[in-house]
């Protein structure tokens, strides 16, 4: 029963975000062989002044050996 938490900064439409949730949920059909109606997917707006506070610094810095795609950002830039 996957569940796919996305977390972004805040701008986008309630249509992108809906589309976006339709893609990830091919996606994770496809890549892992599972029914639609087992994923869920959740989406989390941000703040852009918040994001390296409460996304980058916890959820990928201190968490890199849960990330298997790691950004092209770090905290300098």
């Amino acid at each position: 029963m996957p569940h796919v938490i996305l977390k972004m900064v805040e701008g986008r439409t309630e249509e992108q975000k809906k589309a976006l949730a339709n893609a990830l949920t091919r996606a994770v059909t496809t890549t892992l062989g599972c029914s639609e109606d087992l994923v869920s997917v959740a989406i989390e707006d941000f703040k852009d002044a918040e994001w390296m506070a409460r996304v980058f610094a916890p959820d990928i810095q201190q968490r890199s050996d849960t990330i298997y795609r790691m950004p092209g950002y770090g905290p300098e830039d």
